[in-house]
């Protein structure tokens, strides 16, 4: 095996930190919810509360995992506009088919998806072959598929979904504790085995090593995160199903991109495409293949939406959601500049966003604040980025 392929195949040393290389990776985020929780728990008790704490974990699923499929494109150094109109027209195409049509709910959720990996593909299509800007691509799929849900909605402009149906109930099932614990095993000990044969392979590969008590802390540290998660949350209602699904895809998405080729080629076309399609890699095959993850997660996070609020109306996918899923991957520590970041940017940025509105909500903030409150988290976020690329750059 030669060094470039060792360099492309296994992870390297930049890729072990939280998020990006050369930098503070996600510690300045995991303050900032510390601050966070410090801040509004003292200016309102309710906060910290079980029952608001579970509020908040079903808040942020949806627009987290939306935000996940766009943090596949910016790995790339791309953007998607588009997300937030694709979760919109899924979600209508899923109500239209199971409510009007009265087809079974999984035959929806499939073509629901089904299109927004259609969408994905005419917008890596138009991107690879007709060259043309992905700011461009997807500011004209950020109209087009916004006119088409108007469209297919019609005059009603409000399709409801049954609220004993199976889609409703996904945001309204609870798990119960056993299953939460059994859950919080699985993971951390998905965590730890998958942490033990990279260590291996890496050793195997000649290649520079994690030390040990770093990755028993990290290992350790999930396990506490996840207990008290579970302990907070089961103090209510249970642990959403809702918070599981959008864990699961997080964990899922992040262990394909730091285990397998695919992710390390991922990471190698935003560090540089050029020379990564020098290097052998199939630069306009992954880049396809990002942007229909992109619309197929946005799409998902549409009927994750839709479940939650069992409807779906004009203003699905609409108003700020694109940009609180854009804002949660650059506040996560995912880099606009392509090549840096990890899936639980994803989690950790909506985690941030979400937090912030909910506590000036409690507090009955204006909205005019909350959002110039975001913004400067997520001028912050970039600077730091810009930093610490300038930085590692040196």
């Amino acid at each position: 095996m030669t060094t470039l392929t060792k360099a492309i195949r296994w992870p390297s040393r930049s890729t072990d930190r939280m998020t990006r290389p050369g930098g503070l990776g996600s510690w300045p985020v995991v303050g900032g919810l510390i601050a966070i929780a410090i801040v509004f728990g003292s200016l309102n008790e309710q906060f910290l509360s079980a029952e608001n704490l579970t509020n908040l974990a079903l808040q942020l699923a949806a627009t987290g995992t939306i935000s996940l499929g766009i943090i596949m494109v910016l790995l790339l150094g791309e953007i998607d506009l588009s997300a937030g109109s694709v979760s919109g027209l899924c979600a209508a195409v899923l109500a239209i088919v199971h409510v009007r049509h009265g087809q079974s709910a999984l035959l929806a959720v499939v073509i629901a998806l089904a299109l927004g990996a259609v969408i994905g593909l005419v917008h890596g299509l138009m991107f690879t072959q007709l060259r043309m800007p992905s700011f461009v691509v997807t500011l004209a799929g950020l109209i087009g598929w916004q006119g088409l849900l108007l469209y297919v909605l019609g005059r009603g402009g409000t399709i409801n979904l049954p609220f004993d149906g199976a889609i409703a109930r996904l945001s309204d099932t609870w798990l119960p504790p056993w299953t939460s614990w059994l859950i919080v095993v699985l993971i951390v000990g998905v965590t730890g085995t998958s942490a033990v044969v990279e260590r291996r392979l890496r050793r195997r590969a000649d290649l520079p090593l994690q030390p040990l008590h770093r990755l028993v802390l990290r290992v350790g540290g999930i396990a506490v995160l996840l207990g008290a998660t579970v302990l907070v949350l089961s103090a209510d209602r249970g642990v959403p199903l809702l918070l599981v699904i959008f864990g699961a895809l997080v964990v899922a998405f992040d262990l394909v991109l730091r285990n397998t080729v695919f992710g390390q080629w991922i990471y190698a076309i935003g560090g540089n495409a050029e020379a990564a399609r020098r290097a052998g890699i199939p630069v306009t095959r992954l880049r396809i293949v990002a942007f229909v993850l992109a619309s197929t997660l946005a799409a998902f996070g549409g009927l994750l939406a839709a479940s939650r609020l069992a409807a779906v109306n004009q203003s699905s996918g609409g108003s700020d959601t694109l940009l609180m899923a854009i804002a949660a991957a650059v506040i996560g520590g995912v880099s606009l500049f392509g090549g840096r970041g990890r899936p639980y940017a994803a989690l950790l940025g909506i985690l941030v966003i979400q937090s912030i509105t909910n506590g000036m909500l409690l507090l009955n903030v204006d909205s005019s604040i909350r959002f110039m409150v975001t913004a400067v988290v997520l001028a912050a976020a970039v600077a730091i980025d810009s930093l610490s690329r300038r930085g590692s750059d040196q």
